[in-house]
């Protein structure tokens, strides 16, 4: 079981290029891949998003390549040489035109930056692209490695949790099965208050506990509550992405308490079952969490 939350980091270096390339990610329903790269590795973005989309099942995963080192990119310098001679071809018409002496010298060329060109030529980046994919994969390892550490930390928790409910539900089982003469006895008791001595009609009495356990049986619901939990608690030992089972079943979990709930005529059993809303809720929340 993998965190869906996580951070992974990549470099490689060699001639003068640097590549490093970091993963990120956050909690999300689905995956969402976001590559954000040099200009130069664009015509590959597509092959790059597949490594991570291999390798990552579930949450907002931001991949930041940056591309740097002596040979990412040279600058150079080139003059504008048909300006620079119109600049001169004007100064001496204007000597002429003036009559003024002196000669015409680089001095006055100075501080006109128009006549200067600075570009930047980028190195060609196609034999990078076997480099660049390596790197991703060392940086999505390392990325799942930690995903993986916090998932263990996670998955501890989530299945002491699991066993908890496991108890409750066995708690409930054996709770149920001694109703009915609880029930009886509570009646009668009742009932006798009621009449004020007056000998209650037993077979009456009878059905109307018979009723009352019809109509709060919750076999059904615990059978089914007994299976939840099992694949629950067996899905913890996956090495398959879990997060959209894992909701599924806390769905049905939770689906089966509520109606063991909402049949209880026993306190006992109401208190059992809010106790296990509290830790299905909790468990709900770490499962946002999971890949």
């Amino acid at each position: 079981m993998k965190s869906m939350t996580g951070y992974g980091q990549a470099n490689w270096q060699r001639g003068g290029t640097a590549i490093t390339v970091e993963v990120r990610a956050v909690n999300q329903r689905f995956l969402e891949v976001k590559l954000n790269m040099p200009r130069e590795y664009l015509p590959w973005e597509a092959e790059l998003r597949a490594l991570v989309q291999a390798r990552v099942a579930r949450g907002k995963v931001d991949v930041s390549i940056f591309r740097g080192g002596t040979r990412a990119g040279e600058i150079t310098v080139e003059p504008n040489v048909a300006l620079a001679k119109a600049y001169v071809t004007a100064w001496r018409q204007l000597q002429r035109v003036l009559g003024v002496p002196g000669e015409i010298d680089l001095a006055l060329l100075q501080g006109r930056n128009e006549l200067l060109r600075v570009r930047e030529v980028q190195a060609n980046a196609g034999g990078e692209i076997t480099h660049v994919r390596a790197t991703v994969r060392r940086a999505i390892g390392a990325f799942n490695r930690e995903r993986a550490r916090e998932g263990r930390a996670l998955g501890r928790d989530m299945a002491a949790r699991v066993r908890r409910l496991q108890q409750l539900q066995q708690q409930l089982m054996h709770r149920v099965g001694t109703l009915a003469p609880l029930l009886t006895a509570r009646l009668r008791e009742r009932v006798a208050g009621l009449l004020e001595g007056v000998a209650a009609d037993d077979s009456r009495l009878l059905q109307e506990v018979a009723f009352l356990v019809e109509r709060s049986d919750v076999t059904e619901e615990l059978v089914r509550l007994a299976s939840h939990l099992s694949t629950l608690a067996n899905l913890f030992r996956s090495r398959d992405p879990i997060g959209k089972k894992l909701d599924f079943l806390l769905q049905e979990v939770h689906r089966e308490f509520n109606t063991i709930a909402s049949k209880s005529i026993d306190l006992e059993v109401t208190d059992a079952t809010l106790e296990a809303r509290s830790e299905i809720e909790k468990l709900r929340e770490q499962a946002q969490n999971v890949e």
